[in-house]
């Protein structure tokens, strides 16, 4: 039996890596890219801004919610092969027009990824330690960024950025093959869990509840912070100290995944810690380091040497992971059963719309419009959308902090408060 729950949270982290690979390459591979095909800065935050955001907030909610009444297996598998065979496309496109279609491919799939392995998570795992089973499946992200910066990276240096995205979704097919028989079947949720009502009416209740909304509006902050983080911080690197795309996945790269790796699993455990203590008071922690990277960022987009600026990076690389666990998990208390997958979907939104759609736009405009005046530092003076983002996501998380208590007890019908869930 412990094998079984091993192997089965193995492959949703597995996903988790394959999924933040898939979708950080871009960032790494754009100068690459950029110059292959002719781009300008404007363009890159296109593609991995506009491109990516509107179709994976368009599908997120409505695969999730296929994933709260149906098989989330069958919708997490589905996905990957979908956003594989779309990130394998992209190596063989020969025009802008052409590279951002395949990048709306990949939000495709990956738009109902996280929400059917949360679901999956939640019907297999109990509420006291669901905490550190979303933080092992979230720490698939800072590991797939490390990956995807580290060997993205170095494959743009040596074979190119074509057979890198070739390569990446040639594994995450492979990977897929095995995914059915591992995850096994979906245990099915108890009739009082189970939901008929519309999405929108879901959606509706879920935002009625004061906690829910500045959990959103965190979210919202976030995503502007992590996405103009993600996007341009390697740029800004090679560009401002120098460094060669390999250099960046290796500095910004492996310390980006080690410091997500210890701030998905510490997030995680004090996350459960407070829920088996009883506690409401479950985001305190992540609202203070995200506005302390908030003034380390601020600092490090104007060090003077590149290594000084790597460092003054990390409270920002440590506090997005810091907060995923706590962020879900509260959440899906808010939320109650049965309704998992539809609040990590809306978490998702708010974090992958308006932030990943404009921030990366913002800053390659402000780059393009600092390179024509002849102002030196543009993308440094774009990246300041990021510490600016992640204060005001500190303060939402604050505040959804202090209203938690009050409102999970007067939120959905959880039928997981208070009695044990099947776990594999």
């Amino acid at each position: 039996m412990k094998l079984r729950a091993a192997a089965f949270i193995a492959i949703l982290f597995l996903f988790s890596v394959l999924c933040q690979v898939d979708r950080i390459l871009p960032f790494i591979l754009a100068e690459a890219i950029k110059k292959d095909l002719a781009l300008s800065d404007t363009q890159i935050g296109l593609m991995t801004g506009i491109a990516f955001a509107v179709c994976y907030t368009l599908l997120s909610l409505p695969l999730a919610r296929a994933a709260d009444r149906g098989s989330p297996r069958l919708v997490l598998v589905s996905c990957i092969l979908v956003w594989s065979m779309m990130t394998a496309m992209g190596g063989l496109a020969g025009s802008f027009g052409l590279l951002a279609a395949t990048r709306f491919g990949v939000a495709l799939g990956e738009a109902g990824a996280i929400p059917s392995a949360h679901a999956l998570i939640a019907r297999r795992i109990g509420p006291r330690r669901r905490g550190m089973a979303i933080a092992i499946f979230s720490m698939g992200i800072p590991v797939g960024t490390m990956v995807g910066f580290a060997a993205g990276g170095a494959m743009a240096d040596s074979v190119g950025w074509r057979v890198a995205l070739l390569g990446a979704g040639a594994t995450g097919g492979l990977l897929a093959c095995f995914a059915w028989p591992i995850i096994g079947p979906t245990p099915p949720l108890a009739p009082a869990a189970a939901s008929t009502e519309p999405a929108l009416q879901t959606s509706r209740r879920l935002l009625a509840i004061p906690a829910f909304r500045w959990l959103m509006l965190g979210g919202v902050a976030l995503g502007f912070a992590s996405a103009s983080f993600y996007a341009f911080t390697a740029p800004f690197l090679m560009r401002t100290h120098g460094y060669s795309a390999s250099e960046v996945g290796l500095s910004f790269g492996l310390l980006q995944g080690a410091m997500g790796i210890v701030g998905t699993l510490a997030g995680g455990r004090l996350f459960d810690r407070a829920v088996q203590a009883g506690s409401n008071r479950l985001l305190g922690p992540p609202s203070v380091i995200l506005i302390v990277a908030g003034a380390t960022t601020t600092a490090a987009l104007f060090a003077s040497t590149g290594l000084l600026s790597v460092a003054l990076f990390v409270p920002g690389m440590l506090s997005f992971a810091f907060l995923l666990p706590g962020a879900f998990g509260a959440a899906h208390l808010v939320a109650g059963a049965g309704h998992q997958a539809t609040a990590s979907s809306m978490l998702l939104i708010a974090s992958g719309l308006f932030g990943p759609a404009l921030a990366p736009l913002f800053v390659g405009m402000m780059s393009d419009w600092a390179y024509a005046n002849d102002i030196p530092n543009g993308l440094g003076l774009g990246l300041l959308i990021a510490p600016v983002a992640s204060v005001l996501a500190g303060l939402a998380m604050r505040v959804a902090d202090q209203r938690i208590g009050q409102d999970i007890a007067t939120s959905l019908p959880r039928s997981d408060q208070g009695r044990p869930r099947p776990s594999v």
